[in-house]
């Protein structure tokens, strides 16, 4: 009270007060703006307004394949992944060696590290998590030094059906509705028996029996030594003859190459075939799709089988029955990169190859 006995005046309190208030909100607003453009400078997503947190569905990151080199050190061209298998989500595929570090999976191509593998593997240690692949397409004769690799890898990925990743040289795809393809153009045939050879080995099994078949039947051989083959002309001069020889140069399991899904089933000529047994052309092929030389005692019976057929038409034409619900496909190497993309998404579990070599050969 003041001499007068009035009550001293109050605002200087309510002015202090005040401040602070207005302060205090100021340091809200200011610390609520910086968390915004944080999240908006991250990318950090943020439910829209009016959405609960039960609707939100995280994004899940792209997953990082390195191949250690391009096939044969030929780059290639690479496709989405979700366009090539489908079910499939994208994975960033890349031959710089730069992203090792982050990659969830490596790609080694076997011939291109043979010669020395170890020297040759992806460097140590190894980031945890991350997952090397064992690719190969060759035979075992021409895969050395596969022992060098025991423990290395955590997935196969081959022409063998029993791969972890199976990557054939190619396969039949159901077709429903009109027919694959057009009908054969059986006056285009104006050849008989065709084989185009790139590694002659005078004392292999196919070049062998090649020489007791032409003794008893005319075979146009294209390649080195041989006929000029120019590139680009290749199918139109197969596909000028009714038979082709798909001898494979190697005869071991699931080893079926292009020389029957390439050279002559796109060039719409029977094949006949030299490789695994008929039971196995079976698992990938219809019986009636090929001829092979096993269900012949000599050359001189198939050459006179293929003659008959050049005569009859309805029997020739029946090797092409399968073509009405079926197509032929082959393989490309950003496919079968795409196939690793897809198991890589679906393979929880880590696992090692013991023995790569035990397996293979």
């Amino acid at each position: 009270m003041d001499p007068l006995g009035a009550a001293k005046p109050q605002w200087p309190w309510r002015r202090c007060l005040a401040a602070l208030l207005f302060q205090l909100l100021v340091a809200v607003c200011f610390f609520s703006y910086l968390r915004v453009s944080r999240d908006d400078a991250t990318g950090s997503p943020r439910a829209p307004s009016g959405s609960s947190r039960q609707d939100t569905t995280p994004t899940r990151p792209t997953l990082l394949i390195l191949l250690r080199t391009w096939p044969f050190h030929i780059p290639v061209a690479l496709s989405r992944c979700s366009e090539m298998v489908p079910g499939t989500a994208d994975c960033h595929i890349t031959a710089d060696r730069k992203v090792y570090p982050q990659a969830d999976m490596v790609i080694v191509h076997h011939w291109d590290i043979m010669s020395n593998p170890k020297s040759r593997l992806p460097p140590s240690p190894r980031p945890q998590g991350q997952r090397w692949i064992w690719f190969n397409l060759e035979p075992p004769p021409n895969c050395q030094h596969l022992e060098a690799l025991d423990r290395y890898f955590n997935l196969t990925m081959s022409y063998r059906s029993d791969s972890d990743i199976f990557t054939p040289y190619g396969w039949l795809e159901p077709w429903s509705g009109q027919p694959a393809h057009p009908p054969l153009n059986l006056s285009a045939k104006t050849e008989l028996v065709a084989w185009a050879v790139s590694n002659w080995k005078p004392d292999s099994a196919r070049v062998r029996y090649y020489q007791s078949l032409q003794a008893h039947l005319k075979v146009d051989v294209y390649g080195r030594s041989h006929k000029p083959l120019p590139k680009g002309t290749m199918m139109e001069t197969l596909s000028r003859y009714k038979f082709y020889l798909a001898f494979e140069n190697s005869l071991h399991p699931d080893y079926i190459t292009e020389k029957l899904w390439r050279n002559a089933l796109e060039a719409w000529a029977v094949p006949v075939v030299l490789g695994p047994s008929r039971s196995n052309y079976e698992r990938f092929l219809p019986p009636d799709a090929f001829i092979h030389m096993d269900d012949f005692q000599s050359p001189k019976d198939l050459a006179r089988y293929l003659q008959e057929l050049d005569k009859d038409h309805a029997r020739y034409l029946s090797y092409f029955r399968w073509r009405e619900t079926l197509r032929p496909r082959s393989f490309s190497w950003a496919l079968d990169f795409c196939k690793a993309c897809w198991k890589l998404q679906q393979e929880s579990r880590y696992q090692t190859v013991r023995s790569i070599a035990a397996w293979f050969t």
